[in-house]
């Protein structure tokens, strides 16, 4: 074997025993990439800590209420009043339940609590924004019920919710004339120093809170006192009744000589 033959045998065997050996890489694919969104943020409701009348986070206050379900709230926290519930009126105030809804006899919750002389309960209420001069069907509101039945505390938060003096009750009357014939001498003296009421308004009988002080009285010392105070505020002790009787006559007619001479020495006739 010549040297040419040699190196070519050589130079084919090298070739063949590459190939042999040559690794096919394998095809491995590249892998997945997932593109992650972020998670939706959900608001999540969180109740107040000591909720209060002015500052009350509800569920059902994030929607409208429907007729029906106002409807029916008014009509609980109207029952709750009533009973001087304070911690349900509260809670039913939140859920959004109407203020100033009327039952079938035209109370308000307001006004139902004042009837069980509820005072914290009508707190509350005002305080929530409660309408004080509402008239139920018997043409009473918190301030004019207070004055004739002696709450002075809710006649005072009444007032100061925004109660007009000059609204009369179903006789014509202010809250001061049922509070003069019924001996109320705290809620007279109330009426006279801290409100406008007018001290010689007529009522539909044909009274003033002077004569009703008088007539519808039984001539003792709370009466006394309270004709003294109605004319040390300017009641015109002249003004008469219907029938042309005065404070003074009737006074005379009935025997009750202290508030006579009262009436006599303020120019009474």
């Amino acid at each position: 074997m010549n040297i040419e033959k040699f190196w070519r045998l050589t130079f084919l065997l090298f070739i063949a025993t590459a190939c042999v050996n040559v690794q096919v890489p394998t095809l491995v694919p590249a892998p997945t990439q997932y593109i992650v969104s972020p998670e939706p943020t959900i608001p999540v409701w969180t109740p107040t800590r000591n909720p209060s009348p002015t500052h009350t986070v509800s569920l059902m206050a994030t929607r409208a209420l429907t007729q029906t379900e106002q409807y029916e709230l008014s009509q609980k926290l109207i029952s709750a009043a009533a009973e001087g519930n304070t911690t349900r009126v509260r809670e039913l105030i939140s859920r959004g339940a109407p203020l100033n809804a009327q039952d079938a006899q035209g109370r308000t919750a307001v006004m139902a609590a004042t009837y069980g002389n509820h005072v914290e309960t009508v707190r509350v209420l005002l305080e929530a924004g409660a309408d004080v001069n509402v008239l139920d069907t018997m043409r009473n509101n918190p301030f004019l019920y207070a004055g004739a039945s002696g709450y002075l505390e809710i006649l005072k938060l009444a007032y100061a919710a925004g109660a007009d003096p000059k609204i009369t009750n179903r006789f014509g009357g202010t809250a001061l004339i049922p509070a003069c014939e019924r001996g109320h001498i705290e809620v007279v003296r109330y009426l006279l120093n801290e409100t406008s009421v007018d001290v010689n308004h007529i009522n539909n009988l044909g009274w003033t809170c002077l004569l009703e002080a008088v007539i519808l009285s039984d001539g003792g010392a709370r009466h006394q006192e309270i004709v003294k105070l109605v004319i040390e505020h300017g009641a015109d002790v002249n003004i008469a009744d219907k029938e042309g009787i005065t404070p003074l006559q009737h006074a005379t007619r009935r025997g009750y000589g202290e508030i006579a001479t009262m009436l006599e020495a303020a120019g009474g006739k």
